[in-house]
């Protein structure tokens, strides 16, 4: 594999966030030659998230042009792009938005996952298919929406197809409407393992003819960027458009966590963890799913509403490095907290009633701050704990990935907590796990897996270790957490009881 001292080659990745595109040029040996953001707005009241996919592509088009300035040299040897898992909008025959993007969270299509579930497939309120069949009752008549889109009141659009967050950046980088990757076909119904849609179930629903796209593995080279996409966002003409992932698993391949047994945990505004295993990991209720690696590996894993969003939500503009300092006085705090972002519970339980809970009172904002941290890493280990009561492989290394991987406090409480080292790496970002896809998908002998472009391509910053005796200082606290949430009816009684005989164990598959 080519790196930029071997000919200039590198690969871009393009991440599309909650709340900014993050694009970063890397070489086959993870240098980091440049980066760029640019933010993105959206719309919250209540359960409602939604976003113009108009912005993404302005996004794409400044992220890009700040990655690439300064690399005239440079060959981009391809690109893939991930983006917020479930995120579904409806497009017409060209590829162009006739609705607005319901976003990852958008709890409004719960009446329609109910009708999913009776008809077989097992989703949850927040998944992409439920929310497209919300989608097509809501806008399947003409509306005014999308940036430079005007569509008449009482006339009849029939939406081209359901299509996901990357599919309408890579139509426009190409020029041709894509096939979705089985990634993020997933919560759309995708079986992975048949490698088919539901047509039987979906017929069922009522879902129109053909508006399922075609589905390519991960990895898949989907066309190149077209000269008018070229000139838009500065990466040159011809440069291989790849096939991505969700941003979960971008994140996973950007950690590297990609062998039988290795987890990711990805912090961000909420919690994420995917990790690796050679068969897929079974789950009756539905908490944890499995992605597919392009190397037809498993990657299972779930998604919490837990995460650092409860922070900001909490106190603002408060400087979290301060607030980290004042918090070690608080160990363990003197309150428990189960620090939902928004409610309703997916991951370590499915609780569409669960709230946010804070046990006690705090001393202080110091205290609540120091709370609100070991909540989170208490969902973390009540996440791996039911891993292992589903017989999930766990013994491998554990990474901490997200924005909230930047707190080196939190990174060292977090293993405390959970008993177990864990590796951070340098870059903690979705798009680092793209431009690793996009150099798996263009130059990678089809003998290699995923795993073994990544490991080249990503560096290990640090690894931490549990201090001694602080997983049994945090024990009484997590125990008194799991029995509020089984009291409360979130978490089934047989989890709660595996989670406590677990308490004096470390978390790595015992």
């Amino acid at each position: 594999m080519a790196d930029v001292g071997d000919g200039g080659v590198a690969w871009l990745g393009i991440d599309l966030g909650t709340q900014s595109v993050r694009v970063l040029v890397v070489t086959g040996d993870g240098t980091v030659l440049g980066g760029g953001s640019a933010p993105l707005t959206g719309r919250r009241e209540g359960v409602r998230h939604e976003q113009d996919p108009g912005e993404w592509w302005e996004a794409v088009c400044t992220a890009s042009r700040s990655a690439l300035a300064g690399l005239p040299g440079v060959r981009i040897g391809g690109l893939a792009v991930c983006g917020t898992s479930g995120t579904v909008l409806l497009t017409d025959g060209a590829g162009r938005p006739v609705s607005p993007a319901l976003m990852y969270d958008d709890g409004r299509a719960g009446q329609e996952a109910a009708r999913v579930r009776a008809a077989g497939l097992s989703v949850q309120d927040t998944w992409a298919l439920p929310k497209a069949l919300w989608l097509i009752e809501t806008y399947g008549r003409g509306q005014t929406y999308g940036r430079g889109q005007t569509y008449e009141q009482g006339q009849t659009y029939a939406p081209g197809r359901i299509t996901h967050q990357p599919d309408l950046i890579v139509a426009r980088l190409t020029g041709e409407v894509p096939p979705a990757d089985s990634s993020h076909a997933l919560k759309t119904g995708y079986d992975l393992e048949g490698k088919a849609w539901p047509y039987t179930v979906t017929a069922e629903l009522g879902l129109p003819d053909g508006l399922l796209p075609d589905v390519v593995p991960p990895g898949t080279r989907l066309g190149e960027v077209c000269p008018t996409s070229a000139e838009a966002t500065g990466i040159p003409a011809g440069t291989p458009v790849i096939a991505g992932m969700t941003d979960g698993c971008a994140a996973q391949i950007a950690s590297g966590a990609l062998r039988h047994g290795a987890w990711n945990s990805v912090l961000g505004t909420t919690l994420v963890l995917k990790g690796a295993s050679s068969t897929p990991v079974r789950d009756p209720t539905g908490v944890v799913y499995n992605h597919r690696a392009p190397d037809g590996t498993w990657l299972p894993g779930g998604a919490s509403s837990v995460g650092a969003g409860v922070l900001t939500a909490a106190f603002g503009r408060a400087d979290p490095e301060a607030m980290d300092r004042r918090a070690a006085a608080f160990e363990p705090s003197g309150v428990v907290a189960y620090p939902l972002v928004s409610p309703g519970e997916r991951f370590p339980f499915l609780a569409p009633d669960a709230t946010a809970l804070l046990l006690g009172e705090p001393a202080g904002d110091a205290d609540l701050w120091a709370g609100l941290l070991q909540g989170v890493a208490f969902t973390e280990r009540l996440c791996l704990d039911y891993l292992h009561h589903l017989g999930a492989p766990l013994d491998g290394p554990l990474t901490f990935t997200g924005g909230a991987a930047r707190s080196t406090y939190w990174n060292q409480l977090r293993a405390d907590i959970l008993g177990r080292p864990a590796r951070v790496p340098e870059q903690t970002e979705p798009a680092l796990g793209m431009a690793v896809l996009a150099a798996y998908g263009t130059e990678t002998p089809r003998h290699l897996h995923v795993a073994d472009v990544a490991e080249r391509m990503v560096r290990t910053r640090t690894v931490l270790e549990p201090r001694p005796g602080r997983t049994a200082a945090f024990a009484e606290p997590y125990a008194r957490l799991i029995d509020e949430l089984t009291a409360r009816g979130w978490l089934p009684a047989p989890v709660a009881a595996h989670a406590r005989a677990r308490l004096d164990r470390d978390t790595a598959g015992s």
